[in-house]
């Protein structure tokens, strides 16, 4: 029997400052902590941990890989269901969020918005667009 390697359960973001960190996650998403010491902070997003390590303890953590810089161009996006984006994004702008895009229509039926976390990783808003 081979193990299943299809249930991501956490996923881990190299960041600077855990304070400023737990902030953010906290005003922007509602979070709640789940765990913290002073490497990390871990939120847990229903189905999903997400775990923010300062960058030093991020190099144990992947070695021999290297931790990449912070203001690199963006490799990755998170994207959470909303069921309005308009709202979202409202609320977004409302706790001084700055978007990096939208809302805007996309051809592929969702209506979504970006923007970025103080470390630069981007998350996007997205609604299914009715069809009237």
């Amino acid at each position: 029997m081979s193990e299943s390697l299809n249930s991501v359960g956490a996923i881990t973001m190299f960041i600077k400052d855990t304070a400023r960190s737990r902030a953010f996650y906290e005003q922007v998403f509602d979070a709640t902590s789940v765990y913290e010491d002073e490497n990390s902070v871990a939120f847990d997003f229903q189905n999903i941990v997400v775990n923010l390590l300062c960058v030093p303890a991020a190099h144990e953590l992947i070695a021999p890989a290297t931790v990449g810089d912070t203001g690199t161009p963006a490799r990755f996006q998170l994207t959470i269901w909303v069921e309005d984006a308009d709202a979202a994004c409202e609320r977004l702008t409302g706790v001084g969020v700055e978007l990096l895009n939208g809302p805007i229509d996309r051809e592929w039926g969702l209506r979504t918005a970006a923007f970025a976390d103080p470390d630069g990783h981007v998350w996007e808003i997205a609604a299914k667009i009715s069809s009237a």
